[in-house]
């Protein structure tokens, strides 16, 4: 398993809000990852328009996860209406 931060972005609105984050749980649990971080970044102005939304929530998960399952992950993601985008970008650990 390789350690990934996972940059996600959702609708401002509180109720979409937790609908998505339940949602990417749902889906990182699913596919045999673990969330080892939750760190909010809060709602700042989109740079460009993603969904008909110019402002968007930010929450960064720091998880553990094979890198197989990414491609289907993210397969998933798309398929989450509350989520505007997420990013996925592997931590280089150094022993």
């Amino acid at each position: 398993m390789n350690k990934y931060e996972l940059m996600t972005i959702y609708p401002t609105e509180d109720e979409k809000f937790k609908a998505g984050t339940d949602a990417v749980r749902s889906i990182l649990a699913q596919f045999g990852a673990t969330i080892d971080e939750e760190k909010p970044y809060g709602d700042r102005d989109l740079t460009y328009e993603v969904k008909k939304q110019t402002r968007g929530r930010f929450l960064l998960f720091k998880v553990s996860v094979s890198p197989a399952k990414i491609s289907e992950i993210n397969a998933q993601f798309k398929l989450t209406k509350e989520l505007l985008k997420s990013l996925f970008v592997k931590i280089d650990v150094k022993n």
